[in-house]
């Protein structure tokens, strides 16, 4: 959907850097996907991958004990499954029929150090969209739940 050049790869390496630290340091809240209509400027689909850190010395009873537990394997087969998903999506997503652009909305906590070089954006909701709930998965630091919503076809 967007374009395989380096613009896009350097685009992806520095998200990915600073996302990574976020993750490791439990500021991510939410990693949003959006896929818009390059014609259009409309968000045509939101994916929405909600994270919940788990705090460091968490006691069993406030965390799910399959986190404390996971081993990589398992860890593993969760994140193969929710990919499975995602992809057999095309399934009942709208056809995208315009070219596309996609764009990475990363929400953090407040006392997060934001990189001077990123902006602020609006949630770029889509109006009357349809979710489908997707597969969570769990990690000895993390829960995460993912949906997707889509601009489902005019009638």
């Amino acid at each position: 959907r967007a374009g395989g050049g380096s613009a896009a790869r350097g685009y992806l390496s520095k998200i990915l850097s600073q996302l990574k630290t976020w993750l490791n340091t439990g500021e991510v809240q939410r990693l949003v996907v959006v896929v818009t209509g390059v014609e259009t400027g409309q968000t045509l689909e939101r994916w929405v991958f909600a994270v919940q850190a788990f705090a460091e010395g968490e006691n069993a009873e406030n965390a799910a004990p399959e986190a404390k537990t996971a081993a990589v394997k398992e860890i593993t087969k969760q994140i193969q499954a929710i990919i499975r998903q995602i992809t057999a999506s095309v399934t009942f997503l709208p056809l995208l029929e315009e070219a596309c652009a996609f764009d990475l909305l990363v929400y953090a906590r407040k006392k997060a150090d934001v990189p001077g070089t990123w902006e602020d954006s609006d949630p770029k909701y889509i109006t009357n969209a349809q979710e489908v709930k997707l597969r969570s998965f769990t990690t000895s630091i993390h829960q995460v739940e993912a949906a997707v919503s889509y601009k489902a076809d005019d009638v």
